[in-house]
């Protein structure tokens, strides 16, 4: 099946609320670009070099938005900001504060989502969810950052009615924090669900879905492990 093929057969499962997200970590350049053949204008990275490097060879492909799903190390907060439109994985105030500040020194407005760990785990960074409710007033005096929402991803090894029931919870925290109306913090998007259970983020409000086996098939690594 070529990658053109299953984005339209993945796209017939989309409700038009979702945006599809392609993760293209590594994953080569012509698949990208057959990606943005067949109608793909955002794309999910999970490293700042890898990305910069790939920006350099589509230079011809003006209307792609870069979305960084991978941790972010705050010495590499600066050069997010050069190469992605979107933060996904922003996963503590002190980084939060770190990237308004940068922002606004350099005229820009990076949206972003909050990264957080539902459940216990190791493997993946993010606030949990008492810690995020109470830096919310602080995150609420970033200035040069637009919070839009939530992102998450479970744990391994759940099954498909606890992973439901967390991509709910994440809908319901969301739904807790709009109703703070807090000017500066947003919680129109939810980004939630990859290849292996995005039918089930989809259920639970999901507005952003990262896809990247089903698009691309098997490569190397674990989607939100900790990576350097």
């Amino acid at each position: 099946m070529t990658i053109a093929s299953r984005i339209n057969s993945i796209r017939q499962q989309l409700p038009e609320s979702v945006r599809l997200i392609a993760v293209t970590k590594q994953v080569p350049t012509d698949a990208i670009r057959e990606a943005y053949e067949a109608g793909i204008r955002d794309f999910g990275e999970s490293k700042v070099q890898e990305t910069a490097e790939k920006q350099s060879q589509l230079q011809d492909l003006p209307d792609i938005n870069w979305h960084l799903i991978g941790h972010l190390q705050a010495n590499k907060a600066a050069k997010a900001l050069e190469h992605f439109q979107w933060i996904h994985s922003l996963d503590n105030l002190k980084l939060a504060q770190r990237l308004s500040r940068l922002a606004g020194e350099r005229s820009c407005s990076p949206e972003v989502c909050l990264q957080v760990k539902m459940l216990p785990d190791p493997d993946k960074y993010g606030w949990s969810v008492p810690q995020l409710l109470a830096d919310l007033p602080e995150l609420n005096k970033c200035q040069h950052i637009k919070i839009q929402g939530l992102m998450t991803i479970p744990p391994l090894g759940l099954d498909d009615s606890q992973i439901l029931k967390l991509f709910n919870s994440t809908r319901e925290l969301a739904d807790k924090i709009d109703r703070q109306n807090l000017p500066r913090i947003q919680m129109q998007q939810l980004s939630m669900g990859m290849s292996e259970d995005y039918h089930l983020a989809i259920q639970a409000g999901a507005t952003m879905v990262r896809l990247g086996t089903s698009l691309f098939g098997s490569r190397r690594g674990q989607l939100g492990l900790k990576i350097e």
